[in-house]
């Protein structure tokens, strides 16, 4: 019978899929980090309070990709170029989700409604980021290989999207409360689609590394299109919901250095 834990040990057990989860696992955050290093610098100045939290937030992004870059040096391995379809940064801002990339390339500074926006779309990535760390760490946590990097990037997940809970409700009560319910939703319709295709590029790919044969492949993709179908059917809703989190301020201090 299939488990996560199964396919996990063996993409991990594998040079070559390793290789490639870890170049797909760095380059996504080291994209999130350079987004959120040009929003800190672009916000606008009624909003500079958020800036040392949106800087907190690309410096842990940037503290995963290095991790995963380590991880990869570690065990003598190079990175490899991203195949496309497995780029779930790239197909966001493809749909146009998110601040679009050429926007935060050049040097104007951002309105509030940017800000709106760029926070709505995190509240819905982070979730995806949480869910998938929890159950890394519900497996991983004590992996003499992974174990310590899957609990601090969990931690780390947990907090972003507590910050951006507390700071949507924030600004839902300023007034932003119709802009963050629309943006929420069409992110998360989004997000569930993107997440099935590149969770299926993903698997084509470890599979034709690993080897797996023709049943246990549409096994999986048939899991995958099972659970695009949970989500759209209603459980995306967790995605959009806002609630004040139990850790307040969570970005409120400085990234925390990888005991790596």
């Amino acid at each position: 019978m299939l488990s996560a834990r199964g396919l996990f040990e063996e993409i991990l057990d594998n040079d070559e899929s390793f290789q490639l989860f870890c170049s797909i696992a760095a380059s996504g955050e080291a994209q999130g980090g350079w987004e959120n290093g040009r929003i800190a610098a672009l916000v606008p100045d009624g909003m500079r309070d958020l800036a040392p939290k949106i800087t907190r937030h690309g410096a842990d992004e940037d503290k995963h990709g290095r991790i995963f870059q380590a991880m990869l040096k570690k065990r003598g391995l190079e990175p490899v170029d991203v195949p496309p379809a497995t780029d779930y940064t790239l197909l966001l801002e493809r749909r146009g989700i998110g601040l679009p990339h050429d926007k935060l390339r050049r040097n104007d500074p951002l309105t509030e409604h940017d800000i709106v926006v760029y926070l709505s779309h995190s509240r819905v990535t982070e979730q995806r980021a949480s869910d998938q760390m929890e159950l890394l760490r519900k497996h991983f946590a004590d992996h003499p290989v992974v174990g310590k990097a899957v609990q601090m990037i969990s931690a780390d997940e947990d907090n972003h999207l507590a910050y951006c809970h507390e700071e949507l409700l924030r600004l839902a009560r300023q007034g932003h409360g119709r802009t963050i319910h629309r943006v929420l939703q069409e992110s998360a319709h989004a997000e569930i689609q993107i997440y099935r295709d590149v969770s299926i590029a993903v698997m084509e790919h470890m599979g034709r590394i690993l080897r797996w044969p023709r049943p246990k492949a549409a096994l999986l993709t048939a899991g995958i299109h099972a659970m695009y179908g949970v989500e759209r059917a209603g459980r995306w809703r967790r995605m959009v919901s806002l609630s004040m989190p139990v850790r307040r301020d969570a970005l409120g201090g400085p990234a925390t250095a990888p005991a790596f």
